[in-house]
């Protein structure tokens, strides 16, 4: 039985060929516009893309697998729930959000993908996931971003935490400044050559 395990899943692959269709060319447009490395991770769960048998392909799939997958695929109008076993978060956001049609449609105008999420953010860094995607970094990884953007946005959330600390730091050197005079002064009064700093 052991052995039927193996075959059974090459025969699920190639049953399936339309079930592990990656897009390479939303790929290919994230890569050239922003001169950075992209792979298949940026929306789907493995960083090769779907085809193969490592977890997150279609060749992992069991039968409560290929049901979410083939629920994913029909997601043809936007707002319907997307859960595919071969996606991440962004490439089911980027279904549930314009739809497996106009997914479909965007292959020959890719940048329109960017235009459609720019109102998303899912890992909740700041940088919408349209500006991601056209950058080049990774929608659900917040350390993964345009440095400066990252800053910027950084810099915002905690102007209130860096106020605190800027006036914490000017209060203590405030303070130190004069604890150090009040030593000059007492140093000065034991060599016998000023006034006693309680003077």
């Amino acid at each position: 039985m052991r052995s039927l395990k193996p075959l059974a899943v090459i025969a699920l692959v190639l049953a399936l060929p339309s079930a592990a269709t990656a897009y390479p060319e939303f790929q290919k447009y994230s890569q050239e516009r922003s001169g950075r490395g992209v792979n298949c991770a940026m929306c789907h769960a493995h960083a090769d893309g779907p085809d193969g048998v490592k977890a997150g392909q279609v060749g992992s799939l069991d039968a409560e697998g290929i049901a979410r997958l083939n629920a994913a695929r029909i997601a043809f109008e936007p707002g319907q729930k997307v859960d595919s076993p071969i996606l991440n978060r962004f490439g089911d956001a980027i279904i549930e959000g314009v739809g497996k049609n106009a997914v479909l449609s965007m292959r020959a105008t890719p940048a329109g993908l960017g235009d459609a999420m720019r109102l998303s953010d899912l890992d909740g860094d700041g940088i919408s996931d349209g500006d991601e995607y056209d950058e080049g970094t990774h929608p659900l990884d917040p350390n993964h971003g345009d440095p400066w953007k990252l800053f910027v946005v950084n810099l915002s959330r905690h102007r209130l935490d860096l106020l605190l600390l800027a006036l914490a730091t000017a209060l203590g050197l405030y303070g130190l400044g004069h604890i150090l005079t009040w030593f000059g002064h007492a140093a000065e009064a034991a060599l016998g050559r000023g006034k006693s700093p309680k003077e």
